[in-house]
């Protein structure tokens, strides 16, 4: 019995009571779905009606109507949604609106059809929203139904969906495919990186790179190609490079909206490095150029909560959460509940994320990654370990092999375990992200094994990375390292 238990407290029950669909049987119920609904259009008959959605409080509609949407502002933004750059929400959402009228009016406008789905991708990305999804779908597959030949536009949308909905093998297949209609259309080649990261072929999301810098783009978009360089080598563990390129790219974004989207991203990287002041002036900076940045006010609670400012914590997550109510945010504020003692909240945001998670994958979101990583520290480990290995066999991708790992270790089979955890930090092995995490989650399975030497060298690399990774485990890293008969880095003082 280890001397030192490290299994979390938590409702101690699994977070869905029967495991959804079989990923399969949902892709192709959702694939027959389109086809039926699509089929009309193509064919001149039905068209594709929605209900009328009442927005947020936080994408207010356009007073003057979808109609006033048009001219140099509705061209800039549908150049953005194409693109797939960074656009504000409330542009957003009068985009949408005027595509919408523009396919009731015009049913075979396969270009319309594909800016409708692309910018439905696009507000899942800000909103969450998840009945976005089949509206994305049945728009995009509209356009390809309208016209097949060489609709990149399309293709790309569809393969930015599937990503959006962790389905990389999809993502990867949509985004080839747009590639070989339009080999020198930049804006496929990041939803390509993140599918073949998705989908653990590191060598082939660093080729995409190459080839996406290869690129002559406009100075419009080289923000957004550095950004994205920025991101690739994040994963390689270069951080100073990551930095650079995208402290360039937020000098140089020319949107309110995407200087926000780059800013969060620097936030990021000075939050995985523990730097929780530079972290929350960045993630600051974003908030105000853009008040929609969901991902950045969590990132100010993150931050807020590591200096010891509790209260402002938990405001800057209900505000990310109002904006884009995620399970991902949600068992974060809920972890950080649990870890202020305060259990009744703790339990309303675990059973707030089986919600929402309940949402998503009737959506056709591949969840399962999420739902192993909260059954392996809150619920039923054993479950976690069925998913992830799924999970593991379709998408082989350094954040799978770490949740999978740490699955394995909460139910007992540490051997097997540390195999997992050696793939997610250990370079030569395809992990080359430098994450606290990580590093904290293999060290403790080092420990259970009785590796002391290895074990206490990953729990030091943990805490030196970021002393603040998590509000649940970084006190228990500084407690196994301290048993270890290491004096663990002193904590700095909030504030």
């Amino acid at each position: 019995m280890c001397a030192l238990d490290n299994r979390q407290s938590g409702p101690g029950t699994s977070l869905l009571a029967e495991p959804g669909p079989p990923r399969r049987r949902r892709r192709v119920l959702r694939r027959l779905l389109v086809v039926a609904l699509a089929g009309g259009v193509a064919a001149g008959g039905t068209l594709l009606l929605w209900p009328h959605e009442p927005h947020r409080a936080a994408a207010p509609r356009p007073a003057a109507g979808p109609r006033a949407f048009s001219g140099a502002r509705a061209a800039a933004v549908q150049a953005a949604v194409l693109d797939g750059l960074p656009a504000a929400l409330p542009d957003l959402t009068s985009l949408i609106g005027a595509r919408e009228l523009r396919v009731r009016e015009r049913p075979k406008d396969a270009a319309a059809w594909a800016v409708l789905g692309a910018a439905y991708v696009a507000r899942i990305g800000r909103t969450g929203g998840t009945a976005d999804y089949p509206k994305a779908e049945r728009a995009l597959r509209t356009s390809l139904q309208v016209a097949a030949k060489g609709n990149a536009e399309a293709l790309g949308g569809l393969a930015a969906l599937a990503n959006a909905r962790r389905d990389f093998a999809e993502a990867r297949r949509f985004g080839e495919e747009a590639l070989k209609a339009a080999p020198k259309r930049w804006s496929t080649y990041p939803v390509l990186i993140d599918a073949c990261n998705g989908l653990g072929d590191y060598k082939a999301a660093r080729s995409a790179l190459d080839k996406l810098m290869g690129l002559k783009v406009g100075a419009a978009v080289k923000p957004a190609v550095r950004a994205r360089a920025s991101a690739v080598y994040r994963d390689r563990g270069w951080r100073e490079d990551a930095v650079a390129q995208v402290t360039d790219a937020a000098a140089a974004a020319r949107t309110p909206a995407e200087q926000a989207a780059y800013l969060t991203q620097a936030g990021q990287l000075a939050w995985e490095r523990g730097d929780r002041e530079d972290a929350l002036r960045h993630f600051g900076a974003a908030v105000r150029l853009d008040g929609d940045q969901a991902t950045a006010r969590a990132g100010q609670g993150r931050a807020l909560a590591a200096l010891g400012r509790t209260r402002e914590a938990l405001a800057a997550y209900r505000e990310a959460l109002a904006h884009r109510p995620t399970p991902q945010v949600t068992l974060e504020l809920a972890e950080l509940y649990e870890s202020l003692g305060m259990d009744r909240q703790a339990h309303t945001q675990y059973g707030l994320m089986r919600t929402q998670v309940e949402k998503e994958l009737a959506a056709g979101v591949d969840d399962d990654l999420l739902i192993g990583q909260y059954e392996a520290d809150h619920g039923d480990p054993e479950e976690g370990v069925q998913r992830l290995t799924a999970e593991w066999e379709r998408q082989p991708g350094i954040e799978v092999a770490d949740a999978l790992g740490w699955a394995l270790h909460r139910a007992g089979d540490d051997q097997e375990a540390l195999r997992y955890a050696s793939i997610a930090t250990d370079s030569t092995k395809g992990g080359g992200v430098r994450s606290a995490l990580y590093a904290f989650h293999r060290g403790m399975v080092e420990r259970e094994l009785g590796e002391d030497a290895p074990a206490r060298r990953h729990l030091q690399d943990a805490l030196r990375l970021n002393p603040f990774f998590s509000p649940l485990q970084a006190p228990v890293a500084r407690s196994a390292l301290a048993a270890l008969g290491e004096q663990p880095p002193e904590e700095p003082l909030p504030g």
